[in-house]
């Protein structure tokens, strides 16, 4: 089988394909024939080359528009550039003669769901958000099936096309020797003070990161910070920047700009508790892992769509960016570490918002 997949500009839309790709190699390992031929179709600057090209997948970048819903000079150029894009993807896909098409959302898939749809080729779009993204409006009316990670969506489509198949996590995060990268831990603090994952965001949360920055010298206090800051976001903590003790940040902080599956699997499994953005990708990740999450949506986006739906099921805390200072956030993060009551209904409650996290669903919906 041929695979086309699409996505990309950021990782949320790219997570979800990796998975379905790790779990259809797995299961062609495991039945013992080949693997299936895959194709990527990505943006030329976004993050995800470097993810697709670490799984073994063949990379194509084409040209790609935004598609903005208020007036803009700019959308003369990218309806020019979307007009280029399709082309790209036509002539890409009348070579390569994919099976089917797999996209998660993203404007860079937009033009190859056209060109695909133009071509007789069987499109499935997901939807992972609480609030259907406009790439994915404009995908759905040429898409064979659209599957929804979660069960609120199925309203936003037609009943006939869509499915609930929840989202799927990286195999490589549902790592069976866990217990095993534990012992190997490449963080180490010398004290038995829980651990805060603080996560930035795939290319990094300006704002989040600075505001963890500013709370240093009182979180140190009671908590190590492992702080996942995003690509080329690392600062280095010189003594007396916004009162920061070199010698606490130092001993109770750890800051990267990436890690790997089995790094991530580890801080996952090790953290008592989460700071994140509302990406659904990140989310569904945290939710696999039943950790306590403290969701910091951006501003006036999607994601505080996101943030406010975890919230109503009692499965996160939300707060928002507009009201936080760091004295709320030490505050926050203070009384939720000293609750292990709370951490424990929230661990559950995020548990339970996807009903599947292994992709066979997923599987199931797209090649039956």
């Amino acid at each position: 089988m041929k695979i086309l997949y699409s996505g990309g500009g950021t990782l949320g839309s790219v997570s979800p394909l990796i998975a379905t790709h790790q779990k259809l190699v797995s299961k062609r390992q495991s039945a013992k024939v080949p693997s299936d031929e895959a194709l990527w179709l990505g943006t030329r600057f976004g993050p995800e080359r470097q993810v697709v090209e670490s799984e073994g997948i063949n990379f194509k970048s084409i040209v790609g528009g935004k598609f903005r819903r208020y007036f803009s000079f700019k959308n003369l150029f990218d309806f020019f550039k979307i007009k280029v894009g399709f082309w790209q993807a036509f002539f890409i896909i009348k070579k390569f003669k994919p099976d089917l098409i797999l996209t998660a959302g993203s404007f860079v898939a937009v033009p190859v769901a056209w060109a695909g749809w133009f071509l007789r080729v069987p499109i499935f779009v997901h939807q992972q958000d609480v609030r259907v993204g406009l790439a994915n409006k404009l995908m759905a009316p040429f898409a064979k099936k659209i599957t929804v990670a979660l069960e609120k969506s199925l309203d936003d489509f037609k009943k006939e096309k869509a499915v609930l198949v929840g989202n799927p996590v990286r195999e490589k995060l549902r790592n069976k020797e866990i217990e095993k990268l534990r012992e190997k831990m490449f963080v180490h603090f010398n004290n038995n003070l829980p651990i805060v994952l603080v996560l930035g965001g795939g290319t990094g949360a300006l704002f989040l990161n600075e505001l963890v920055w500013q709370s240093l010298e009182k979180l140190t206090k009671f908590c190590n910070i492992i702080h996942l800051t995003g690509k080329n976001k690392c600062q280095s903590l010189p003594a007396g920047k916004a009162g920061i003790q070199r010698q606490n940040a130092r001993e109770n902080y750890q800051q990267f700009t990436f890690l790997n599956a089995d790094q991530l699997a580890v801080v996952y499994s090790k953290a008592t508790l989460v700071i994140s953005r509302a990406g659904m990708s990140t989310l569904t990740e945290l939710a696999y892992f039943k950790k306590p999450t403290i969701i910091i949506p951006i501003p006036d986006s999607h994601q505080e769509e996101n943030a406010k739906y975890f919230a109503e099921k009692k499965s996160a805390l939300y707060l928002s960016q507009k009201e936080l200072t760091s004295e709320k956030l030490v505050a926050q993060i203070k009384n939720l570490l000293v609750d292990e009551q709370s951490q424990k209904e929230l661990g559950e409650q995020i548990n339970k918002i996807f009903v599947d996290y292994t992709g066979e669903k997923y599987l199931t919906a797209i090649l039956n």
